[in-house]
């Protein structure tokens, strides 16, 4: 159920934020309950909302995982998969996705905070096994030709639809946070030369304090959280439908930003993997915690 607004604040709000992006205002309104579920794990629920352009936005964000074919287990306690290094897992077992009949085979080691879905060469590989929690990781193999092109699409789940937060103890509107990194054999790892572009950001208690330049959409100036859900805005942005192809231009999108493994807190579906992993570093947008939409970008050797 939506939570009723002020239109006031909503109308003062607007008019002074003069961005690029659709304002929306409060909870939006669930479409879908237990996308998921898993003993253990938050509730994934889907939603929509209005924005004040009349634009309806899909909430966490679109996403194909209920027609995607979900990634190989790494590590996944909802199928109870938990081993405690690589020698417990046989990768053979993992299919190979068809991308170019004519390609090599490349295989990779992925993590996301909370959900990503992995193309290459304009097309869907597979979807993260678990939307939100509890946390996990991936192995893939797929036939592509080179230089590949790697499209990921990453989403920081919410509890609360709209305004991109959970309950985190007694808070009830903490604003979680995201990462993601991998590793591929064709010499590929997440660093800052990958592209990153946020397309949802939330929870804001003012949104004039984003600011844009170019395509960068930088919200590290928003730092006072909303003290409610009424009181609580978001900014989204629509998704070029082509953001996965082969020729889709993203030279100037924004460089990702690099952060630590203490940043980003990640779990034992990451840290049993650090070997495999390697050098491969956690990515987002510039905004770790409020960047709830990001799209990633990078053309590998």
């Amino acid at each position: 159920m939506e939570v009723p607004t002020s239109s006031s604040s909503l109308a003062s709000s607007s008019s002074a934020y003069s961005g690029s992006g659709s304002l929306t205002q409060g909870i939006g309104q669930t479409t879908q309950s237990n996308l998921f579920t898993c003993q253990g794990g938050r509730v994934t629920n889907m939603g929509k909302i209005m924005s004040t352009d009349n634009k309806t936005w899909i909430l966490p964000g679109e996403n194909e995982f209920s027609t995607g074919t979900r990634l190989f287990d790494l590590f996944n306690e909802c199928a109870k998969i938990t081993p405690g290094s690589l020698n417990q897992i046989d990768t053979s077992k993992a299919p190979v996705i068809e991308i170019d009949a004519d390609g090599e085979i490349i295989s990779g080691f992925l993590y996301g905070d909370n959900y990503f879905e992995l193309y290459v060469n304009g097309k869907l590989v597979g979807v993260d096994p678990v939307p939100y929690t509890p946390f996990n990781s991936s192995f893939v193999k797929f036939r592509a030709k080179r230089p590949v092109q790697y499209a990921i699409k990453l989403i920081d789940w919410e509890e609360n639809l709209g305004i991109g937060s959970e309950v985190n103890g007694t808070n009830t509107f903490y604003p979680g946070d995201g990462g993601f990194s991998a590793k591929f054999s064709d010499g590929t790892v997440t660093n800052n030369l990958w592209k990153a572009q946020t397309f949802y950001i939330a929870p804001l208690s003012n949104v004039t304090c984003v600011t844009e330049s170019g395509t960068n959409r930088n919200s590290a100036n928003c730092t006072v959280p909303p003290t409610s859900a009424a009181t609580a805005y978001a900014l989204h942005w629509e998704i070029p439908s082509n953001w996965y192809a082969k020729g889709f231009d993203y030279s100037s999108w924004p460089a990702a930003t690099l952060y630590t493994s203490s940043q980003v807190g990640p779990k034992t579906a990451y840290t049993n993997f650090t070997n495999q992993f390697g050098n491969a570093q956690f990515i987002w947008s510039s905004n770790l915690v409020l960047d709830n939409v990001v799209l990633l970008r990078f053309q590998g050797k």
